[in-house]
């Protein structure tokens, strides 16, 4: 629904609110016309039920009111001496309706300074358990969430197995745009393998489907900071059309809704209004070359020959431990010539290999400059592949381009898919929403995110461009870091180094880890030693 459509319907809402209780507000010394006021009717409630005003925003948080506007009806109800177990259930399974029972049909009355906490332990630890996960998605959805890197895209910036702490701060928080959906759950309920929230994922009922209307328009609250160049990024992947992101082959495509595609971790090296280029694997933005942070190592593939071909088994395990204590983590194939594939080496790498007594020659492989099928924009006018491709200019919000035959088929997808119109081509000519146009004007940012691991990485070369409405935080800490997660319990071992590190920053990686267990003991012994004193007063 759009947000006037949102309004219609919360104001509906309110006359329903008002209906089901204007006379148990009347019981409680308010009068009648309070309980049809938005907003205001809410916080005369909260007085009603004796609970703090802010519940009231809890109420209109999405995801979290899923929780807290059930509690206010079991609340109400309680208010005026309906606390069993069966009223508490009746005002959930009637969705609150069971409100208008109390208001028109049953003899209550007010109870005004009634007992808040729980009458017995399982109603006690209900409550706290329902609070804990209120607050837990409240940080989980508008400050701080975990993320663990699955791939090995970002290597030797980001390592697979390192935990992540991503800000929703520092771009600004989304709200979320799926309204019904399991708290702190992304698109799939864990163990029993159910999808996580309440939305019909197939392409052609996408307009028509009533539980898709339910959706929230994109909203981001103020950041501190945009998305610059270089930066390491979390993101929903826009062409995400998978039922599980480790399936890359589903009975169907499923059209998911932005908030609920995969996440995704990249460095974007291409922000709105930048010219983008690759030329022999490395970026050019607006002609000149993009100089990585200093933590940030590219990474490309090579074939190695060697002077004496490896015979045995023992020869060939030699030469993957070595690759291993070089850097080189992404591992190597055995060619049939003798030679070795390597997928993924650092300059740094590379330059120990070259040194080795049985190394021959070291080649890096590069595509030169045609057509690849697979790379965006899947046009074979432009001789585009992962390594030469370009140049091409990324969107920029109320920009406009000039549209011609020759660049329609870059800037489609964007204008279709992320920017909601009809767009086709007739001879040549092109329609917007059945009228000509020969410009477009955009209506948000587009960033170019990229692996560091050049050859390795199933990114924006792919798929194109990643709107400011799939931009979902900055990772800002490693608070753990397992090497070998990938391969069974048995072989994880921690990476010390890494833990509790920050994800930029200078040349050198610092551990925090120290100085936040000692903070944590100076706080538990200073509470121990002030509740102590306080029970000795």
């Amino acid at each position: 629904m759009t947000w006037t459509q949102w309004f219609v319907f919360i104001l509906i809402i309110q006359i329903i609110h008002g209906l089901a209780t204007w006379k148990l507000y009347i019981k409680a010394g308010r009068k009648a016309w309070e309980a049809f006021v938005p907003i205001y009717n809410a916080v005369v409630l909260m007085k009603i039920i004796s609970r703090p005003w802010w519940w009231v925003i809890l109420m209109f948080l999405p995801i979290v009111n899923l929780i807290m506007i059930p509690a206010v009806w079991v609340e109400t109800a309680r208010a005026y001496g309906k606390d069993s177990k069966v009223d508490a259930l009746l005002c959930i399974v009637t969705l609150g309706f069971y409100l208008f029972y109390l208001n028109y049909v049953a003899d209550v009355n007010y109870i005004e300074n009634r007992e808040l906490k729980p009458k017995t332990s399982t109603g006690e630890w209900i409550t706290s358990i329902l609070f804990a996960v209120v607050a837990a998605t409240i940080v989980h959805t508008y400050f701080f969430q975990p993320f663990v890197i699955p791939s090995s895209s970002l290597e030797k910036s980001l390592l697979v197995g390192d935990f992540l702490i991503v800000s929703k701060l520092h771009y600004g928080a989304r709200t979320p745009m799926t309204t019904v959906g399991a708290p702190m759950v992304h698109d799939t309920i864990p163990v029993i393998g159910k999808k996580s929230y309440l939305y019909n994922d197939n392409f052609e009922e996408r307009n028509t489907s009533w539980i898709n209307k339910l959706q929230l328009p994109f909203f981001r609250f103020p950041g501190f900071e945009n998305v610059e160049r270089n930066d390491i990024v979390v993101f929903n992947q826009p062409a995400d059309t998978l039922l599980n992101m480790n399936d890359f082959h589903p009975d169907r495509n499923y059209y998911k809704p932005i908030d609920k595609k995969t996440n995704l971790v990249k460095r974007c090296v291409g922000v709105a209004g930048d010219t983008l280029e690759i030329r022999n694997g490395y970026v050019f933005i607006n002609g000149v070359q993009n100089q990585l942070p200093p933590r940030s190592h590219l990474q490309f593939s090579y074939d190695v020959t060697l002077k004496k071909a490896h015979t045995s088994q023992a020869e060939q395990y030699q030469f993957f431990d070595l690759l291993k204590k070089i850097g080189i983590t992404d591992g190597a194939r055995l060619m049939n010539d003798g030679s070795y594939i390597i997928f993924a080496a650092t300059d740094e790498a590379i330059a120990h290999l070259e040194v080795q007594p049985n190394i021959n020659t070291v080649t890096p492989i590069k595509q030169g400059k045609g057509v690849d099928g697979t790379i965006f924009p899947y046009d074979n006018k432009y001789p585009w592949n992962t390594d030469n491709f370009g140049p091409m200019w990324i969107p920029k919000s109320g920009a406009t381009l000039n549209l011609s035959l020759d660049n329609i088929s870059i800037y489609k997808r964007a204008i279709e898919e992320y920017e909601g119109h009809k767009v086709v081509t007739r001879g040549s000519q092109i329609f917007i929403d059945d009228k000509l146009a020969t410009s477009y004007t955009f209506n948000q940012d587009y960033y170019w995110m990229m692996g560091d691991n050049r050859h390795n990485s199933i990114d924006s070369r792919y798929w194109g461009f990643v709107p400011n409405d799939h931009i979902f935080g900055k990772p800002v800490f490693i608070w753990m870091s397992i090497d070998g997660i990938n391969e069974g319990i048995k072989n994880w071992s921690f990476r010390w180094d890494r833990i509790f590190t920050t994800v930029s920053g200078g040349n050198e990686r610092t551990s925090y880890l120290i100085p936040f267990i000692v903070l944590v003991l100076g706080i538990t012994f200073f509470n121990r030693w002030r509740r102590k004193k306080k029970a000795n007063s």
